[in-house]
């Protein structure tokens, strides 16, 4: 059954899914990429601060051999002792750690795509302390690739670091006859060759294992069509409902429509096809206004309604195709058919022994 759900989902995530998951605290997690941007910030660090912080270990510890003689050996001194240089290496690493710290806060921001927030992930899942499920996680398809990546990933830094070594080999006698802050500068200076060699590795498997997660991520949250269906009408509501709803504005419009009829001046009519209502008030109104509009049958009615409430109706086909085509419920009637409605006007105010203005 997994397997057929699995082959029906062809449709892609909507963003109100993707937006959902994310909201559970599930994001693409690639775990190379994270790795990569610490390996970056540690290259960094490194280039910047590894020749001063060499030299600050080593006046540290010259400092601690050269006054050795002063301490005495009990439990309170050795505390201090220990005290005073944890505080000392604490100073000399922090700004590197600091910055591997950072880069790692990044990786993460970028993976998410900003800050986020979930408590979903903090909620207890007792099914994770299943030791059956945890097995069957351990030797799943996920697992042996994440095992795959390890063991690719120490294979090849097994072999920059061996190579990079064996090419200096030629170099490890001299270091005899060096100091040894010298010797550690120059394993410095090893080990940021090294760091740079897996860093341009790593930046390559990073790109590789963010795209596979970020498919991987998308292809997992992939939709049936129903769901697709389900959510649109969740979203969007029910087509049905909708349906009703606009037919009873429809429905209530036409009434308010139909009861401005009595109280215009004069219908336009094509004759039988369409009618127009206008009317005209001096006291409110800046020209002659459409109050109500219809074409077939909706012109029956309002030619029907006319009748009983005595409104003149009058046959004008140009006039009433332009009224209808390009002037809507309520709107003034346009300059350029001002002068036609007018004569109309005009003619039924004469009938009735009014004047327009």
């Amino acid at each position: 059954m997994a397997e057929e759900n699995k082959d029906q989902k062809t449709e892609d995530a909507s963003s109100k899914r993707v937006r959902e998951t994310e909201e559970r605290g599930q994001f693409t997690n690639s775990r190379e990429l994270t790795s990569a941007f610490i390996l970056l910030a540690g290259v960094i660090a490194f280039s910047i601060a590894g020749r001063a912080s060499t030299k600050k270990v080593m006046a540290t510890w010259s400092t601690l051999i050269s006054q050795s003689y002063a301490f005495n050996i009990n439990a309170e001194d050795l505390r201090l002792l220990m005290m005073w240089i944890l505080g000392k290496m604490g100073l000399i690493l922090a700004p590197i750690l600091f910055t591997v710290m950072i880069s790692g806060l990044v990786a993460n921001l970028i993976q998410t795509r900003g800050l986020k927030f979930s408590l979903h992930p903090l909620k207890p899942n007792w099914g994770k302390l299943n030791p059956l499920k945890g097995f069957g996680r351990i030797f799943s398809k996920h697992g042996l690739a994440e095992l795959i990546k390890s063991l690719f990933k120490i294979g090849i830094v097994s072999v920059i670091v061996y190579f990079t070594i064996k090419s200096r080999f030629k170099e490890i006698p001299i270091l005899m006859e060096l100091s040894v802050g010298q010797v550690l500068l120059y394993m410095g200076q090893v080990g940021l060759e090294i760091m740079i060699k897996v860093l341009l590795v790593m930046v390559i498997l990073a790109a590789l294992d963010y795209s596979f997660q970020r498919f991987q991520y998308l292809d997992n949250l992939k939709m049936t069509k129903q769901e697709v269906k389900d959510e649109r009408k969740e979203t969007d509501g029910n087509p049905i409902v909708k349906q009703r709803i606009r037919s009873a504005q429809l429905q209530m419009a036409r009434r308010r429509m139909m009861a401005a009829v009595p109280e215009a001046d004069v219908v336009v009519t094509n004759p039988t096809h369409i009618a127009v209502a206008i009317k005209y008030d001096n006291t409110r109104h800046e020209a002659p206004v459409v109050v109500a509009k219809g074409e077939n049958l909706m012109a029956g009615k309002i030619r029907e309604v006319a009748r009983e409430n005595d409104v003149p109706i009058v046959e004008d086909k140009p006039l009433a195709r332009a009224l209808n085509k390009n002037v809507e419920i309520g709107q003034y009637i346009p300059a350029n058919l001002f002068k036609a409605v007018a004569e109309i006007l005009a003619y039924v105010y004469r009938l009735k022994g009014r004047t327009m203005v």
